[in-house]
């Protein structure tokens, strides 16, 4: 495997990108460690719960870390599943947040039920801000089979007409320091100078002819060859703290050569702050503050993402 300049071992928190040449081949390898741990321990999330938002995680990043320096990437989905909601922040160039919201009276206690029962059907919203100077962009794709996987091809396919492929995996993993919560993910996409022969396969026709012959479509061979070496991944690969992403994207694309580039490190980082907190309760109205306060006297605040819980004393806000 060739290496890129500079290039940083890539087992905990980051996101490898990697380059096969001979197969037009451009890909991105997602590993999240503590930084994931953090984040699902913090809410104590039931293992079906904490695997789908593990996943939503690594997603986000593996799209989320294309941006430039000063970006926003946010991956959220709504849902009729035992999680109606999911949110996943990231803002370039590492900083990671996330939250759940689920229907904790349908989560059994042992946990055990079916995965697309949890995630369910709906959509998948996909939002990008690069700056002021560049518009906001939005992208969304449906959710109906239960699968972040499936709802992000189907929005590859039909927003950005690029050849995906998309391998998601979360779980907990026992070393000798313990259980910890890990993600990962890998993403491969078929980019070659020619757009022809970047073509997909068209939708079915909902409305041809009766016995009409549907549209006869050859995929590129480079493009098949691709996707049978992504596709004999594992998800114990994707989740094994020993194996560097380095030696997994070796493992995966030796055989036609891969290049790996300098890894991009991640963290676990919240973007709220009292300043933001104070900002938001001065922006209500003060029967609004009024109805924010609790029996003890006090505006309590608690972030979804990362759990802080900020008090307030409402005559500091009151209106004079």
């Amino acid at each position: 495997m060739t290496n890129g300049v500079g290039l940083a071992s890539g087992r905990d928190d980051c996101v490898l990108p990697f380059a096969v040449e001979p197969l037009d081949l451009r890909g991105r390898l997602a590993r999240l460690g503590p930084a994931l741990n953090a984040i699902l321990t913090r809410h104590a999330y039931p293992d079906p719960v904490a695997r789908l938002l593990g996943e939503a995680a690594a997603l986000t990043v593996l799209l989320g870390s294309m941006l430039k320096a000063d970006g926003r990437f946010q991956l959220q989905t709504r849902t009729d599943g035992i999680v109606d909601m999911l949110v996943v922040d990231f803002d370039a160039p590492d900083r990671l947040r996330a939250f759940a919201r689920f229907d904790a009276a349908l989560v059994p206690p042992d946990g055990a039920i079916d995965s697309g029962a949890v995630l369910g059907r709906g959509h998948l919203a996909l939002t990008v801000e690069q700056g002021a100077e560049i518009a906001r962009y939005q992208g969304v794709a449906p959710i109906e089979g239960g699968s972040l996987e499936q709802a992000a091809l189907i929005y590859f396919q039909q927003s950005e007409q690029i050849p995906t492929f998309i391998r998601l995996a979360a779980g907990q993993v026992v070393t000798s320091a313990g259980t910890s919560w890990r993600a990962g993910g890998l993403l491969a996409q078929f980019l070659p100078r020619s757009e022809e022969r970047r073509r997909q396969a068209d939708f079915p026709p909902g409305d041809a002819p009766e016995g009409h012959p549907g549209h006869e479509w050859v995929e590129d061979e480079a493009w098949t060859e691709a996707q049978a070496l992504a596709s004999t991944v594992e998800d114990h690969e994707l989740l094994d703290p020993g194996l560097s992403s380095e030696d997994l994207a070796y493992r995966l694309f030796h055989e036609r050569g891969v290049m790996a580039f300098p890894a991009h490190p991640l963290r676990d980082s919240c973007r709220c702050s009292d300043e933001r907190v104070e900002a938001m309760l001065r922006s209500f109205s003060q029967v609004e503050r009024d109805d924010m306060v609790g029996d003890d006297g006090m505006i309590s605040v608690t972030c979804e993402f990362c759990s802080t819980l900020r008090r307030y004393n409402p005559a500091d806000f009151r209106e004079k």
